[in-house]
C-alpha cells in the first residue's frame, strides 16, 4: 500500500474517531469501532479493557522491539465551540473537531505507520497500541497492558508537537502540606496562628533550588496553588493546610524530591502519588541522531503524557500543536498528518539501534 493511500485511510479514520465522544473512562465505543478498523485491515488486535495492541508479523525475542503508541481519550469539550465537537469539520485545510489534535493525529499516523513498515523486513519488532485514559492518568492507560507486550526497548509516543521531537519530559508530583499552629481567642493574645506558621515554610517551596539542572527541561519547578486556613474572624486558626505543583526533571525521580523536600520542610508533606515521573532518552540515541539528520529539533516538554508510566527510553512526537489541545474549536490540518506519516516512516524505517 502506498503512502498517498495510507494518508487518506488515516484522515477518513480521524474523521470517524471524532464523530464518537471518547471521554476518559468513556472510551469503550471508540475502542469498538478502532478494533473494527483494525481488522478491517487484515489485523487481529488484542484487547484488554479499551487498549488494543497489534504486533507486526515475524516478532523475535531476539531483536529489539518498537512501540508505537497513542491515546483514544479526549478531554470533555468547553463552551466556546464554534460547531458541534463531534461533527469532523473541514475548513480549508483544518479538520476542526475534539480529539482530532490531542490525539487522534498522531494516532492514525501512527497506525499508517504501522502498516507500512510491518510490510518491510526490520531490525526490530514492531507494535501499535491505542489505548485509554491517558488525559487522567487512570489506572487503565497504557500502563495496565505493558506487562502484555514483552520487553520493549524504545516507545514513539504520539503526542502534538509539530513533529519536533521531545527528547525529555517533566514528571508531575503533586504534595499536600499541613502546618499546624493552635486555636485561641482573636481579640486576646492567644494561639499560635498556624497561617504565620506556614509563612516560611511558603516561602522555602517558593525560593527552593534543586541542584541538578537539566539541558532540556531546566530545574525542577515548585509552584504553590493552594492553600487554606481559618473558620471564623474571631478565631486563631489551628491548621493551615497547602498544595504544590512539583514539576520534576529527568535528573530526579519523584520520589527522590519528595525525599530531599521531607527533609528539608518544617512541617508534614504528603505525596498523592509517585507514579508521573519525568521521562527521557539518551541524547545520542540512534533514533535522536537520526532525527536531527533530518533536520527535527530536540526539546524538552513540559507537559505530562504516557511516557510518564514507561520504564524504558521514549520520544515523544507527533503532528498537530500542543498549544490546540483542550481548546475550542480544537483542529489539525490535513497537511500535518500527510506530513507526520511521512516524517514517523522516514524516521522509523531501516532504524538500526
Amino acid at each position: 500500500m502506498d503512502i498517498k493511500a495510507l494518508q487518506a485511510d488515516a484522515i477518513e479514520m480521524l474523521k470517524t474517531l471524532i464523530s464518537i465522544p471518547s471521554f476518559s473512562r468513556e472510551e469503550a465505543e471508540v475502542a469498538d469501532k478502532t478494533e473494527e478498523i483494525i481488522k478491517s485491515m487484515g489485523y487481529t488486535p488484542q484487547r484488554n479493557n479499551n487498549n488494543l495492541w497489534i504486533i507486526a508479523p515475524g516478532y523475535d525475542k531476539k531483536r529489539p522491539t518498537i512501540l508505537l503508541n497513542s491515546h483514544l481519550d479526549t478531554v470533555k469539550p468547553g463552551n466556546n465551540w464554534n460547531s458541534d465537537p463531534h461533527t469532523p469539520y473541514s475548513k480549508n485545510d483544518k479538520l476542526i473537531g475534539l480529539g482530532s489534535n490531542d490525539a487522534g493525529g498522531p494516532l492514525v499516523s501512527l497506525l499508517a505507520t504501522f502498516r507500512y513498515l510491518a510490510k518491510k523486513e526490520q531490525s526490530y519488532n514492531l507494535i501499535f497500541a491505542a489505548t485509554s485514559e491517558e488525559e487522567i492518568s487512570g489506572k487503565n492507560n497504557v500502563g495496565s497492558i505493558l506487562s502484555k507486550l514483552g520487553k520493549i526497548d524504545l516507545a514513539i509516543v504520539g503526542e502534538p508537537t509539530q513533529m519536533q521531537m521531545a527528547v525529555a519530559e517533566k514528571g508531575l508530583l503533586v504534595i499536600d502540606g499541613v502546618v499546624n499552629g493552635k486555636s485561641g481567642h482573636a481579640a486576646r493574645n492567644e494561639g499560635e496562628n498556624a497561617i504565620l506558621k506556614a509563612l516560611p515554610v511558603i516561602e522555602f517551596f517558593k525560593n527552593y533550588k534543586f541542584e541538578k539542572r537539566s539541558p532540556f527541561l531546566g530545574d525542577v519547578k515548585m509552584t504553590i496553588t493552594g492553600i487554606e486556613a481559618g473558620t471564623q474572624h474571631n478565631v486563631v486558626p489551628d491548621k493551615c493546610t497547602f498544595m504544590v505543583d512539583i514539576r520534576v526533571n529527568e535528573c530526579y525521580t519523584n520520589k527522590e524530591v519528595f525525599n530531599i523536600l521531607k527533609n528539608k520542610v518544617g512541617c508534614e508533606i504528603k505525596a498523592r502519588s509517585l507514579r508521573l515521573n519525568s521521562s527521557s532518552i539518551r541524547y545520542n540515541h540512534p533514533i535522536v541522531i537520526k532525527g536531527e539528520n533530518m533536520g527535527l529539533t530536540p526539546f524538552g516538554s513540559p507537559t505530562t503524557s504516557d511516557q510518564a508510566v514507561m520504564p524504558f527510553e521514549t520520544i515523544k512526537i507527533g503532528p498537530g500543536d500542543s498549544a490546540r489541545s483542550h481548546t475550542a474549536n480544537e483542529y489539525i490540518t490535513y497537511n500535518e498528518i500527510k506530513e507526520g506519516i511521512k516524517t514517523y516512516i522516514n524516521l522509523l524505517d531501516n532504524l538500526q539501534f
